[in-house]
């Protein structure tokens, strides 16, 4: 169970201040209420639910909070019983109300039960706000609890409903074909130019174009689980663009909705893929406890799909997680089931967006844990052999220079580091990629106790000059 980090007693919200705040859906008044109570700061508020600490300030000087979802974190976040939430408008979390004593829950809260249904009305939100730019999703943090239900949720909830609607105009195959063969675009794009570069085109072309189809499209039960498939392939690549820019809390929720699609779509394969890319993100915010979870559904679902490849994947993200919490012997083993899944895989039925996955990849990763575990020599062999890879994947290219230069940073070798790194900083520099950006300013803090020496001196000069001065 999760401890309440603001620490509010239960009997606390029935006090008749509260209680007329939250009928008031006065957010800023309940804050200062929480403040007063419990003297938690702005940021622990906001680390509680969900959102920078900036916005909290501006709530509590008197912005207002309208979007059912925020509302929603904040209720989560605070650990509202269901009284004070009921209060708010929102829906209990437990059980549903009896006819005798009916919910005060308001039109556009969210249902109980969720359906596919649900999941495409909050979608269609999320990509017009993301399109118009709303301040409100920009404000939303990561929060490593908000992974914790959609991977319960991919695991417990009962089968979806049929996917079937029956709308204004047809959705044939050649729709689906044509959202799949943009997606294969956008991540060209995105592996050759980073995620900046086309996120927002993604975003408008998921509003525009693919929203019309899910909510106005006429389609049976099969058409109905590939358009959504198609969907959630796009979203997670949205999602997936979104931490690279280092929106992270916008990826967070474009993960989520891909992930609640490929359940409805009975895409476990597609599945898998998003759990391990949540991993991936949840590992590299420092949140090992959580990657280390959903690396382990991925792998699950891997399983279940009866795909090889999306094993190996899970067991390598799984080690990285494991690296990151100094547990040598189990990373050790992980990274053997994933040498071994990748042998047995078969990749000739591969989905397109698997097609990364190769021993390049592979041994890239095992650099990145043998790196965390101060293994220095494992590290620099696997990282020197991540750098036998296809040359489409320049930020995957950037990623290995960095972490092979980091390596020599690590082993005492200023000289060669710079070498290398400058190398990856002239990738990084044709990229949008924060990630990128990121693991060069790493490498320039990992050599600043060498600044005297002249080869540090010129790259630290050439980081500044191509990023900016480091603040």
């Amino acid at each position: 169970m999760l401890l309440d980090p603001l620490r509010i007693p239960e009997d606390a919200w029935s006090h008749g201040e509260v209680l007329a705040v939250l009928a008031a859906r006065d957010i800023g008044g309940l804050f200062r209420w929480i403040t007063n109570l419990t003297g938690a700061s702005q940021s622990r508020i906001g680390a509680a639910v969900g959102l920078e600490q900036g916005y909290v300030s501006r709530i509590m000087a008197g912005r207002k909070v309208t979007s059912i979802d925020v509302l929603e974190r904040i209720a989560d976040g605070c650990r509202m019983p269901d009284q004070a939430r009921t209060t708010m408008g929102l829906a209990p979390r437990q059980a549903a109300p009896s006819a005798a004593a009916p919910s005060r829950r308001v039109p556009d809260a969210p249902p109980l039960q969720r359906t596919w249904r649900d999941d495409v009305r909050s979608a269609a939100e999320l990509w017009r706000g993301d399109v118009n730019r709303r301040d409100v999703l920009r404000e939303v943090a990561f929060s490593s609890a908000g992974y914790t239900l959609p991977a319960l949720r991919w695991f417990t909830a009962p089968a979806p409903a049929p996917v079937t609607q029956p709308g204004r105009s047809a959705v044939g195959q050649p729709a689906i074909d044509t959202i799949r063969a943009m997606t294969a675009t956008y991540r060209q794009l995105d592996n050759q130019y980073g995620g900046g570069h086309a996120r927002d085109t993604v975003a408008r072309y998921l509003h525009q174009e693919v929203t019309p189809l899910l909510t106005d499209g006429r389609y049976d039960h099969g058409t109905g689980q590939r358009l959504l498939s198609a969907a959630a392939e796009l979203a997670q690549l949205a999602g997936w663009q979104a931490y690279d820019t280092a929106e992270h809390g916008i990826a967070q929720r474009y993960l989520t909705l891909a992930l609640d699609f490929a359940h409805a779509a009975g895409d476990d394969g597609l599945g898998a893929e998003i759990l391990a890319a949540m991993s991936h993100q949840a590992t590299y915010l420092g949140h090992t406890a959580t990657g280390l979870d959903l690396a382990r559904a991925a792998g699950r679902t891997a399983r279940r799909a009866g795909v090889a490849v999306l094993t190996a994947e899970a067991h390598v993200m799984e080690a990285h997680a494991l690296a990151k919490a100094n547990d040598e012997r189990a990373c050790a083993a992980a990274l053997h089931q994933a040498e071994q899944a990748l042998d047995r895989a078969d990749r000739s039925s591969d989905p397109q967006w698997l097609s990364y996955f190769d021993e390049a990849y592979l041994s890239a990763k095992f650099g990145h844990c043998f790196h965390a575990l101060g293994r220095t020599t494992h590290a620099e062999r696997f990282a020197a052999r991540s750098l036998h890879m296809d040359n489409r994947y320049v930020r995957g290219r950037a990623f290995n220079l960095a972490l092979l230069a980091s390596v020599h940073a690590q082993q005492g070798e200023p000289d060669r580091a710079c070498a290398i790194g400058a190398e990856a900083l002239t990738l990084t520099n044709q990229l949008r990629s924060a990630r990128a950006s990121r693991y060069v300013r790493d490498l320039q803090a990992q050599l600043a106790p060498h600044r005297r020496l002249p080869a540090v001196r010129h790259f630290t000069g050439r980081v500044d000059a191509t990023l900016g001065p480091r603040r």
